[in-house]
């Protein structure tokens, strides 16, 4: 991997490109440091280390880049670009034209599905940032603003969310790799020095075994991300022989690839996101005077606050969000209409309707390991808690996969355009 690194900075296209990656992340990382008024610190640094609301905060952090640690200008980071997209990717089962758009309409229809993603993004930041920022306000981080300070750092937080999705777009189409993946993983990175000095302060020699444990445990959960990541089941596939004149055409033998984990890390975004909603309308009760509200929030934190009861309720929504997505993204009908336009077959399925079912029966059947992975993924930091009964180590699930995916697709970029160089 270092050859290939030292390859891609030898040639001058790559370099200025990862250069260009490295300066909008530079960028990216400098307004995370700009906090927006009226923060309290000392407030939000006792919330985020000693309450289920700080949990909660820190939930949000992971999808900000790390931009809700010090409520910066940029605090909501590419969240509700994420939310818009989810929407309009699960808007494509009940809408027919939007299915079309998005399946069958080639490069176009996905880049007008993907405009119409970042124009959804807009309300969806006005109403995320309203939302939290009231919310703060409630819990004393923020000092009490009047209607024109508020609506001011809502555009703030607003524009913030937009500037982050144009230089994601500005890293995807002058740099290397996803942009919006890029900086979530760069807010991901970013935290872990604060993360291993926090360890280190806390850290007892006679906990030294608990340590070798944990770090043995964290290289094999790499391991296992990157075999999963990668794994795919490769399904036969046939193209009949077409005779046009004196040339034959096709009779060629290749396969379908159908990934292990087709759906990546966005249920668990699902499940984070319904999971959070019962979280923040607690917190909000609880900042109410009305003692009925106070006890309904209170009734609902304790029940989130139970390790057993979060975890059993996490790992299911995982499990059924995988499955979901998968069906949504993945249509069975799609690729059997078009393998039998061009010519081809798997060896033993006849065309059409028989071909959509095998290729449903077998995803389902791949998609079960996929599931419970995530699952397992999903719940690690709340199992390793539980074992050790320390908060200051845990494998953070979600950061894992995102960061072991984005790592893996950079690696592929740059070997492809490495590649490209040398032929």
């Amino acid at each position: 991997m270092l050859q290939k690194f030292s390859l891609a900075f030898k040639d001058e296209v790559l370099r200025k490109k990862i250069l260009f990656v490295f300066f909008i992340l530079f960028v990216f990382r400098a307004f995370a440091a700009i906090p927006i008024p009226g923060v309290d610190a000392a407030r939000l640094e006792q919330l985020l280390t000693n309450s289920s609301f700080g949990q909660f905060l820190g939930l949000l952090n992971i999808f900000s880049g790390g931009g809700l640690s010090n409520l910066s200008i940029v605090m909501l980071g590419v969240g509700p670009y994420i939310t818009a997209s989810i929407i309009m990717q699960l808007l494509t089962v009940m809408v027919p034209a939007l299915k079309k758009l998005y399946h069958e309409e080639g490069e176009l229809g996905r880049r007008k599905f993907t405009q119409w993603s970042r124009m959804l993004s807009l309300p969806f930041a006005v109403i995320q940032g309203g939302s939290l920022l009231f919310l703060l306000e409630k819990q004393g981080i923020i000092n009490h603003l009047g209607f024109f300070d508020l609506a001011v750092n809502v555009l703030l937080v607003t524009a913030g969310t937009m500037l982050l999705m144009w230089m994601g777009e500005l890293i995807t189409e002058r740099g290397i790799g996803n942009g919006v993946s890029l900086i979530i993983f760069a807010g991901i990175v970013a935290s872990f020095p604060s993360q291993i000095s926090q360890f280190i302060f806390a850290f007892d020699r006679t906990q030294i075994p608990l340590l070798v444990a944990f770090v043995a445990l964290s290289l094999v959960v790499i391991a296992a991300v990157v075999f999963i990541t990668e794994a795919e089941r490769p399904l036969p596939v046939t193209y009949a022989k077409r005779v046009r004149g004196s040339k034959v055409y096709g009779g060629v033998s290749t396969y379908l690839p159908l990934r292990l984990n087709q759906s990546g890390v966005i249920p668990i975004i699902f499940a984070i996101s319904l999971l959070l909603i019962p979280q923040m309308a607690a917190s909000f009760l609880t900042a109410l005077s009305n003692d009925t509200a106070v006890l309904i929030g209170t009734k609902i934190l304790s029940f989130l606050q139970n390790t057993a009861l979060y975890g059993a309720a996490y790992f299911i929504l995982v499990f059924l969000f995988t499955y979901f997505y998968t069906a949504v993204t993945f249509d069975p009908d799609t690729i059997s209409t078009n393998l039998q336009k061009n010519g081809a077959f798997i060896p033993g399925v006849r065309p059409g309707k028989p071909t959509a079912e095998h290729l449903g029966n077998v995803l389902t059947r791949i998609t079960l390991f996929g599931a419970l992975f995530l699952g397992f993924v999903a719940v690690l930091p709340l199992i390793v808690q539980s074992a050790t009964g320390l908060t200051s180590i845990a494998i953070g699930g979600t950061s894992l996969l995102i960061v072991v995916s984005v790592v893996l697709d950079l690696i592929k970029k740059i070997d492809a355009q490495i590649a490209m160089r040398e032929y």
